[in-house]
């Protein structure tokens, strides 16, 4: 699984051949979730501290992580992502 950022302990990730809607991983401390990109969804269980970095790092990222989604949907790697400071 492609490892795309890491900040504050809390790691994101996106798989090749995912299902739609365009979507991340991310893993905290045990937990894990999946969130949509452009929505910003959330299945699984992530704390409430955790999930709002990861919405402010999304806010920043979307282009990147849309630009990345199409990269894995043509079978590319993606791309590093600068986390959040």
């Amino acid at each position: 699984m492609p490892q795309i950022s890491k900040f504050y302990g809390i790691i994101i990730y996106m798989y090749i051949n995912e299902h739609n809607p365009p979507h991340f991983h991310v893993e905290y401390q045990g937990y894990k979730a999946s969130i949509t990109i452009e929505s910003g969804i959330v299945t699984g269980c992530m704390p409430r501290r955790a999930l709002n970095l990861v919405y402010e790092w999304l806010d920043l990222h979307k282009g990147e992580l849309m630009n990345n989604w199409e990269r894995l949907c043509n079978r590319e790697a993606p791309l590093s992502i600068k986390p959040l400071e």
